[in-house]
């Protein structure tokens, strides 16, 4: 079976979950190629991907031109273009329309549409790209989301033939037999990264970008009465993180004293390649995202045996179920609560660090989602 994925700027889980998928595939001896924008291919080592992006590139701009030919005739060689999120369902879209023989299309959601809010003007974009996406999801042989969320906003939009598929992530095998990381090991860890070693770590791992509402995880810091280090593992918006740091900035460590609350410090420490170790120390795992899917790092989380509090969103829940503590969205008091509740309670953590790693060792392996997948473009290309 020939595949063209299609994906836009991925550098987190999308970008992830198609690289381990593409490895599944190949390994079952499908002829798998990628499509995607220059960054993307960077970021996750795709040396034979066809750097092909026509929506970055601009659309009427002599390289956007370009681009739009050599996919649409890329999409006539394969048996079935598979788009991996909005803009790429577009992109695939008018590819299958245009190719000819015409292939199959599938597309997979992964993220939820932007809301229709604000002025006029900036609501016009927004409507504009949702019926965009509308008249793509109508125009696939099959629509997947990554949550039941997506599923049901995939039929909202038109779409004929939808799916639940859930997105693996290919570091669960590992983690759910990894020890905590030895006393040595975490505090070399810590104070190479500038973190005290010496109390809790409250651990968030995300990029920096306004869907992972990070501004609540700092004001959570900010009203946490533990004396523990919260740290963000991960980079992207450099203004937002910027701000973030300038928000973090009031919130200053000290030890406990007589009498006195203790407050929290913040440590963005950037990207990391060492974010297993980083799960391993944790003693708490926190997600403030305004909505998420099924998380990859809330996966990776759990089968370290790491007590997750996240937001109560998109398919967290599903995800967590009562291994963990949820939480409203946006609501720093709550988080800091929960957060509290944990620290000083260690049967409590570990008995949902217990619960949550059974739950994780239950799922399905990136090797059985491969497969699955393959069933789904077989039933496609006899539908």
């Amino acid at each position: 079976m020939r595949v063209l994925m299609v994906v836009g700027r991925a550098a987190g889980g999308v970008g992830a979950h198609l690289d381990g998928l593409v490895t599944g595939l190949r390994a079952e001896g499908h002829d798998v190629e990628v499509a995607t924008a220059d960054s993307t291919a960077e970021v996750f080592g795709w040396d034979d991907a066809h750097l092909l992006w026509p929506v970055h590139a601009g659309a009427r701009s002599p390289r956007g031109l370009v681009d739009w030919h050599r996919i649409m005739r890329l999409a006539g060689t394969v048996d079935l273009v598979h788009a991996h999120g909005h803009q790429a369902a577009v992109v695939a879209a008018v590819a299958v329309a245009r190719a000819r023989p015409r292939p199959r299309l599938v597309v997979s959601l992964h993220n939820d549409l932007p809301p229709a809010t604000g002025s006029v003007r900036s609501r016009v974009p927004v409507e504009v790209g949702r019926r965009a996406v509308g008249w793509a999801l109508r125009r696939a042989d099959l629509v997947t989301g990554a949550s039941d969320d997506l599923v049901v906003l995939a039929e909202s939009l038109g779409a004929r033939r939808t799916e639940l598929a859930n997105v693996p992530s290919t570091s669960v095998a590992g983690l759910l037999h990894a020890d905590r990381l030895p006393p040595g090991e975490r505090a070399r860890l810590l104070t190479g990264a500038g973190v005290p070693p010496d109390r809790p770590v409250v651990l968030t791992v995300s990029r920096i970008a306004p869907q992972k509402d990070l501004t609540t995880l700092v004001a959570a810091a900010g009203s946490s009465r533990a004396a523990a280090s919260w740290v963000v593992v991960g980079d992207g918006d450099a203004r937002l993180l910027t701000r973030l740091e300038e928000e973090a900035h009031g919130i200053r460590e000290q030890g406990p004293a007589e009498g006195a609350a203790t407050r929290a410090g913040v440590h963005f420490v950037g990207a990391r390649d060492d974010v297993p170790g980083w799960l391993r120390l944790a003693d708490v795992f926190v997600l403030t995202s305004r909505w998420e899917a099924r998380a990859l790092v809330v996966q990776e989380a759990m089968a370290a045996g790491v007590p997750v509090v996240a937001t109560r969103t998109g398919g967290l829940p599903d995800l967590v179920g009562d291994t963990g503590v949820l939480v409203p969205v946006g609501d720093p008091d709550a988080v800091a609560a929960a957060v509290d509740r944990l620290l000083a309670d260690p049967a409590a953590r570990a008995r949902l660090g217990t619960e949550g790693r059974s739950r994780a060792a239950a799922w399905a392996s990136p090797e059985d989602e491969a497969r699955r997948w393959t069933e789904r473009y077989v039933d496609t290309l006899s539908g």
